[in-house]
């Protein structure tokens, strides 16, 4: 290579803007890049169950009792896999299992988005504004997420959901599975949010020190605008790698107080109700267990490795 086409190269790299080193960091991560798509795929799919079972011929509660047998197993191997019914049906009841992980699926990425974004929207407002401001304000803030982090939080929403279920039921805000799906939220953000004020505050401390916040501040400019103008835009790429990362935990949290009984229940479904459900018929029918097994697995795991690959891309001391 010349002289003159390494430096056209390197003139190149330098008028690249950071969105775009990241993105060419992301799409170098081949596991970054399908993982991607998996998440996608899985995620339309939720949002559009109502036309892919149209397309299908199904229809979301409807049970299908031709399906099965004298003793209420599906008909044929595999659960009742047929083109009818690609994922097979749903022992007892008989109702299409792969209309059920569709519906399902849309509760339980709804619960993951609302609260991965609540909790990091009230963990970015917590932390920048302890990081800024420190002292007092510092010292009391710290001191709650202290004492929330102490507490128990699975066997606390076990054992308060119910009463908040029927407080919500009687100031009719919502009934039934809306009321369980609003306290499951509350209870995620209520316990989800110190991890992530704990680290923007680290990060705020930190900016405030620099340069360009001193000399906003020498300006004259109000403590809001600093924390608005200056220091919220440098935090961005945290919140965004943390929000990538915390939505398969949460995904993964509602499936499993779902199987506990603690969220939606029937005859709605989520993946968590359903491999509740199919304990009961894993020896005689272990397609039904698997199934929904595999692809909550899948799904978790790409988030996992999507999330990977953003925070990767995004790191400054990662090579061009």
């Amino acid at each position: 290579m010349s002289t003159t086409e390494v430096k056209v190269e390197q003139e190149e790299i330098v008028q690249r803007t950071p969105r775009q080193i990241a993105w060419a960091r992301f799409k170098r991560n081949r596991a970054g890049v399908i993982s991607g798509y998996v998440a996608i795929f899985f995620l339309a799919a939720a949002f559009l169950a109502p036309v892919i079972t149209k397309l299908l011929g199904l229809e979301n509660g409807k049970t299908y009792p031709e399906t099965l047998n004298s003793i209420g197993l599906p008909n044929g191997k595999f659960g009742g896999i047929s083109l009818a019914h690609p994922l097979g049906v749903e022992p007892g009841a008989g109702r299409d299992l792969l209309t059920m992980l569709l519906y399902g699926s849309r509760i339980s990425f709804s619960v993951a988005i609302i609260t991965s974004i609540s909790s990091i929207g009230l963990g970015m407002l917590i932390g920048i504004t302890v990081g800024y401001f420190r002292g007092k304000v510092d010292a009391v803030i710290g001191r709650i997420s202290d004492f929330l982090l102490s507490f128990p939080s699975t066997f606390m929403i076990i054992a308060l959901s119910l009463p908040m279920v029927q407080r919500i039921e009687a100031l009719g805000i919502a009934k039934d599975n809306g009321a369980r799906i609003i306290v499951l939220i509350l209870f995620f953000v209520f316990f989800g949010w110190m991890g992530f004020a704990r680290l923007i505050r680290s990060q705020a401390m930190s900016l405030r020190e620099r340069d360009f916040v001193m000399a906003a501040q020498a300006a004259g400019a109000s403590s809001s605008r600093i924390i608005v103008k200056e220091m919220l835009p440098n935090l961005w790429p945290t919140a965004i790698v943390f929000l990538s990362l915390s939505l398969p935990g949460f995904l993964s949290a509602e499936a499993v107080f779902s199987f506990l009984g603690v969220g939606v229940q029937a005859p709605a479904s989520t993946w968590g109700l359903v491999l509740s459900d199919a304990v009961s018929y894993w020896r005689n029918d272990p397609t039904y267990l698997v199934i929904p097994s595999v692809m909550l697995v899948i799904v978790v795991l790409a988030l996992n490795l999507l999330g990977d690959a953003i925070r990767d891309a995004l790191d400054p001391k990662a090579s061009h």
